[in-house]
Formats: structure tokens, C-alpha cells, sequence
């Protein structure tokens, strides 16, 4: 069963499991189909205190002796007969449902035909209780007018006219309430039981109330219907002569549904919006766990879930470029996953650094392959923090070295300098870091550096299934070369002419003698770098 943390404390679902099959939920929702049953009953109970203080103040003044006895059969009888027939076939379909509804408390198999049938009803269940009790109400429209005029006395047209006025008013009053009623009430305590592993929005068949059909409802229920109840009221002759009074009334009525209409809009529009303002924050500012968790069937359903799975691939696209980063370094990656396939090779000036751990050969041949690796650990993961602090990029291992490339990304000026900076600052960690070596096996750990500046082909290489981001020319191979120039000169830090050309004034360089490198046929001019 899927588990579900919402921010609203009547939808969060307290789990228990036991065997993996039991749940604790919450009371409302165990009794959420009651609680959905009894959801129109104040707006249906107001709308009916509206409609008979209407007809005792504005009809029954003008009904006759017969006629009233007749009107009063007539609501007796309307009240015995249809309300009971309108409460049969709104509480159907929840009576259909219960069955289900307490296989999934129980956190019993529901067959999947069955669970989207009883979801399909759920979404259209504000639309079934719209028709019933549209019907009930309306049905009193052409019944209680029929009945009066069975009576054999002339009867008032203002007295039908008023008749309607009070029906329709009082139809839309309660109607339009209990509707929104019965939304809210089917979100918070029928969603998180009948769609634990679905979205609302996506029930083939569900048609749910749109925001501007919301809107719409909304105005005819606080707008429309008392603004045409207080018209007629004045417009209509005033039997009772309390015409001003009983505006007053009508118009504080409106005022207090318009307020209870606000707070449920608010509850059904303005709650996802602000939820999903606050989760937009929060990704905004680097949180991708935000994650809106509201349960609806409207055009906020898909837009919940488009946001959520928007969040989840950020998520994931950041967890792909952090182990991607991992493998081919960070830069590397925000540098491929920024261009993609439009990545390819260019040129541009770096400086090249090759990183060599002396007497690889003779230490490996002396101590276990896991040895080894610990040791070398030791001295990568130290290593690799050094060249990112200075703006570097461990571009490839060699085994028992590294080639760092130095002018690549945001950071691409003064690279000469910060590769130098970054190769003393590494001899001098090594040197200080004899006890780590010691304790990992390798106490005389050292290192050669060679670092060469020039251009070189930078970017994606290889072939469309396989691919390297690397950089390649002759810049790099003189890097390669002067590296292994440390060993026969004695030197820790080479570095070419090229390169000392665009260091500081502060760097001490000692001049060496022009050395012959493989691909080169002229000597090629290096120096000594103290640290």
C-alpha cells in the first residue's frame, strides 16, 4: 500500500503495518462515506429556514383560509414523499461504495475493474448530489403553484411569482453550497482511501468541476441569487408590508453564504496554489525533496502531478550528475549534461597537468591489490579536492597518476597559475601527510608533476555510442612527456616554458637544461618549481 505524508492533518494518512496488510487511519476517513453523507445537510437546512421564512412573510398573506390549509398539505405531504425518495438516491451510490471502501481500510485486494468503477463514482459523486437535490428543489416550482390552484378560489399571480422567487433562491443557496460541500468533504476523506496509487485527475470517466465552472457556481450561489431574491423582494407587491425588513435580512444571508462560499473556494483553489507557491520556493532555493501531496480531481490534479514528476527528474538529473561527476569529475559533467549531444571538440588554452606516483611498480609488487588501492585512495581523494579548490578538473586516472586540464569552465582565467598553485599546495600535503601513508602501507608515498599551458582540442570524443570529454593535441603530450621528466632530473615539479611565461613574478622557477621529449625535435625549455 502505498504510504502518503500530506500537510494537511485530515488527509495524512498513520500507518501501522502488520504483515505488510494492516492500516491505521484516521477517524474521518474510516467513516468517510458517513461523513459524505451528512455534508449537505446545513446548507440544505438553511436554504429550507430561508424558504419557509420567505413564504410566512411574503405568501401566506396572501393565501385565503383554503388555500392555506391547502399549501400546508402540501409541504407536509412534499416533505413525507420526495426529500425521503431525494435521500435514497444521493446515499445509492455511497451505499454501493461502502463495500469497497472497507476493503481498502482494511487494506484488503480490490479487484482493479471494481477500484476504477467505485474512483469513477467518487470523482462524479458532487455531480449526482447536483442533480438530486436540484431536482427535489426544483420539483417544489410547479407542485406547490399546481396545488393551489386545485383549490376552487381565484388565486394571486403575485403569490406564484413569490412562490417561485422563494424556491429558486433557496435552490441555489442550498444546492451551490452543498456542492462545494460535498467536494470538500469526498478530497479530504474519501481521496487518500480510494487513491492511495492514483490520481484523481487521470479516472477514466471523471468529470470533475473545472476552476472556471467553479467560479461560475460560485457567483450564482453568492451573487446572482441573493442580488435577484432582493429585486423581486422590492419589485414584488409587499403583502406583509416588511418589504425594507425583510431586504435586510435576505441581504445578511447573502453576505454570510458569500463569506462561507469564499472560505470553501479558498479551501478548493486557493490551498493548491498556495501549496504549490511553497513547494516551488522550496525547489527554487535547491530543495528537491518538496513534493505537494494534495489529492484532487480537477485541472490542479494534473498540474500537482506534472509538478511533482517536474521535482522528481530534477531530483534525479541532480543524483545522475553527482554520480556522473563522480566518474568523469563535476565540471566534466555540468559541462555534458549542460551541452549534451551539441557537445564537441574545440579549441582552447588550458594548462595540462599529470599527476605520477613514484615506484608504483615496485610498491604494487610487494603488497596485495587491496593495499594498493587503500593507498592510493589516500592520496586521490586528497588530491582531487585540491585541483577542484583551485578550478581544476581531474579530467582521467592513470592507474598510478591523473591528468588535471586547468582553464575549463567558469573558472577558465589565470590557469597556468592556479595548475602551479595547485601542484605545490598537493607536494606540500604529501610531505605532511606521512602518517596517513604510513598507516595506509606506503610511508615514502611521493609524487612527480609536470604541467604544460598551450591549446588543445577540448570536449566530447569518440564515436556516437561511445564517448570521452577529454582534451588532445600536442599541449597535452608535452604535459605527458615532462612528467615523466621529474624522474631522470630529480625534480617534483616541472613545468614548460609555455607555462612559466604566464605565472607571477612570486613563483621561483629554476631554470633547467633544455631536455629532448619524444614528438619534439627541438630541445624543449623547462623549469624547476620550488614549493
Amino acid at each position: 500500500m502505498l504510504k502518503r505524508h500530506s500537510s494537511d492533518p485530515s488527509t495524512s494518512l498513520d500507518h501501522d503495518d502488520v504483515d505488510g496488510t494492516t492500516a491505521r487511519w484516521s477517524f474521518f476517513q474510516r467513516y468517510g462515506l458517513v461523513v459524505v453523507g451528512l455534508s449537505p445537510l446545513i446548507a440544505n437546512a438553511i436554504g429550507s429556514v430561508f424558504n419557509i421564512a420567505y413564504n410566512h412573510v411574503q405568501v401566506e398573506p396572501l393565501l385565503s383560509t383554503a388555500q392555506m390549509t391547502r399549501f400546508r398539505e402540501c409541504w407536509q405531504w412534499f416533505n413525507l414523499l420526495v426529500y425521503p425518495m431525494a435521500v435514497v438516491c444521493f446515499v445509492t451510490p455511497l451505499i454501493w461504495l461502502r463495500p469497497v471502501h472497507n476493503a481498502l481500510i482494511a487494506g484488503d485486494a480490490v479487484d482493479a475493474n471494481v477500484l476504477q468503477k467505485a474512483q469513477k463514482r467518487i470523482v462524479n459523486l458532487p455531480w449526482w448530489f447536483l442533480l438530486v437535490a436540484a431536482t427535489g428543489w426544483l420539483s417544489c416550482i410547479p407542485v406547490f403553484p399546481a396545488a393551489l390552484y386545485a383549490v376552487p378560489e381565484p388565486l394571486s399571480g403575485d403569490v406564484v411569482a413569490h412562490l417561485i422567487t422563494s424556491f429558486l433562491t433557496a435552490s441555489l443557496i442550498a444546492v451551490t453550497h452543498s456542492f462545494f460541500a460535498v467536494e470538500l468533504a469526498i478530497q479530504k476523506f474519501l481521496f487518500p482511501v480510494f487513491f492511495q496509487q492514483h490520481n484523481p485527475a487521470a479516472v477514466p470517466g471523471g468529470v470533475p468541476l473545472n476552476i472556471t465552472a467553479r467560479g461560475v457556481l460560485w457567483i450564482f450561489s453568492a451573487v446572482v441569487s441573493p442580488v435577484v431574491s432582493l429585486v423581486l423582494i422590492l419589485l414584488l407587491p409587499d403583502a406583509a408590508h416588511r418589504a425594507p425588513w425583510f431586504a435586510i435580512a435576505v441581504g445578511v444571508v447573502a453576505i454570510l453564504f458569500g463569506l462561507i462560499s469564499s472560505v470553501m473556494l479558498s479551501k478548493l483553489v486557493a490551498t493548491p496554489i498556495h501549496e504549490l507557491n511553497l513547494a516551488s520556493m522550496r525547489v527554487a532555493s535547491g530543495d528537491l525533496t518538496a513534493r505537494v501531496d494534495l489529492l484532487r480531481a480537477d485541472d490542479f490534479g494534473m498540474l500537482i502531478e506534472r509538478f511533482n514528476n517536474m521535482v522528481q527528474g530534477l531530483r534525479e538529473r541532480e543524483q545522475l550528475q553527482q554520480t556522473f561527476g563522480r566518474h568523469v569529475g563535476e565540471e566534466a559533467a555540468r559541462q555534458i549534461m549542460s551541452h549534451g549531444d551539441r557537445l564537441s571538440g574545440r579549441e582552447e588554452s588550458v594548462s595540462v597537468m599529470f599527476v605520477d606516483v613514484r615506484n608504483f611498480t615496485r610498491f604494487s609488487s610487494h603488497h596485495s591489490p587491496e593495499q594498493v588501492v587503500t593507498a592510493l585512495n589516500v592520496f586521490f581523494r586528497e588530491a582531487v579536492e585540491i585541483v577542484e579548490a583551485h578550478g581544476g578538473m581531474v579530467n582521467k586516472f592513470l592507474g598510478d597518476g591523473f591528468m588535471a586540464l586547468f582553464g575549463i569552465g567558469k573558472e577558465s582565467d589565470h590557469h597556468a597559475q592556479r595548475a602551479v598553485e595547485t601542484a605545490k599546495t598537493m607536494l606540500q600535503w604529501v610531505a605532511q601527510s606521512r602518517p596517513l601513508f604510513e598507516q595506509a602501507g606506503w610511508p615514502d608515498l611521493q609524487i612527480g608533476v609536470g604541467i604544460n599551458t598551450g591549446t588543445a582540442v577540448v570536449g566530447s570524443i569518440g564515436s556516437p555510442k561511445r564517448q570521452e570529454y577529454t582534451a588532445i593535441g600536442d599541449t597535452v603530450n608535452v604535459a605527458a612527456r615532462v612528467e615523466s621528466l621529474t624522474k631522470d632530473l630529480g625534480c617534483s615539479l616541472i613545468v614548460t616554458q609555455c607555462t612559466a611565461d604566464q605565472l607571477s613574478p612570486e613563483v621561483t622557477l629554476r631554470e633547467l637544461p633544455p631536455q629532448r621529449v619524444k614528438g619534439k625535435t627541438d630541445p624543449l625549455q623547462v623549469f624547476a618549481v620550488d614549493y
